[in-house]
């Protein structure tokens, strides 16, 4: 079940900052608050209740996430619903033209990365990463490998599915039964010596566990590829 949208009536967008025309201009105007293309992140993998979007982003207050949530309602890049029971929850979701959005932070994303600014060290979400994954995909090196792959981050659980050169990831409630491979670490930046810097679990402490044959765990994690650093 769906809530019916509001909105507020006489609410200026397109021309509220900069008076241009130009898209790009719109769109800073839809998206550009503080946080809101965070928000929109956290609920491209599917619906979220309000505590788990702000359990994740431990930055943003309870009333501003409660504004931009409205925000988004507002613009119809968001909307609000009920999970089926036994759950029950209220949940909110990307509307099909907010999960849009997702090859243009794929293309912020690697173009950000090749600033030597950018802090790996930092705060990174189960979605976050999981998204980084689709970003970084090589699909020159996929071939005709296909397979089922578990993701565990701490107390997350996602399902991905490597098919007919594309990556598909989806929250995976309790787990994925009988994956090829399984993935587990306490937090997502344990992942990211493994799969960016390409070294063993081993020797990047053993935070990260992998299950399923050693030769195939290679190969997929050989897939993912970080664009090179601006004047390198």
């Amino acid at each position: 079940m769906k809530f019916k949208k509001e909105t507020r009536s006489g609410r200026a967008v397109h021309g509220k900052w900069y008076g241009d025309a130009c898209a790009v201009a719109f769109g800073m105007e839809l998206i550009g608050e503080r946080w809101t293309l965070l928000v929109i992140r956290e609920l491209m993998l599917g619906g979220r209740r309000f505590s788990d979007i702000r359990a994740s982003l431990p930055g943003l207050s309870a009333k501003t996430l409660t504004e931009r949530l409205e925000t988004l309602q507002d613009l119809g890049i968001v909307e609000r619903a009920y999970l089926p029971p036994p759950v029950s929850a209220q949940v909110y979701q990307l509307t099909e033209w907010g999960r849009g959005l997702e090859p243009a932070l794929q293309e912020l994303g690697r173009w950000a990365l090749r600033s030597p600014l950018h802090d790996p060290g930092l705060l990174l979400t189960p979605v976050s990463l999981m998204l980084s994954l689709r970003t970084m995909l090589d699909p020159s090196r996929i071939g005709d490998l296909e397979l089922w792959v578990a993701l565990d981050v701490g107390d997350e659980h996602f399902a991905g599915r490597l098919r007919r050169g594309e990556l598909s990831i989806h929250p995976a409630g309790d787990g994925v039964m009988s994956p090829d491979l399984r993935f587990s670490a306490p937090g997502a930046s344990d992942f990211l010596p493994v799969f960016y810097g390409k070294r063993s679990p081993e020797e990047a402490g053993g935070r990260l566990k992998i299950e399923g044959d050693p030769a195939l765990a290679q190969r997929f994690i050989d897939l993912f590829v970080l664009p090179p650093k601006w004047g390198s």
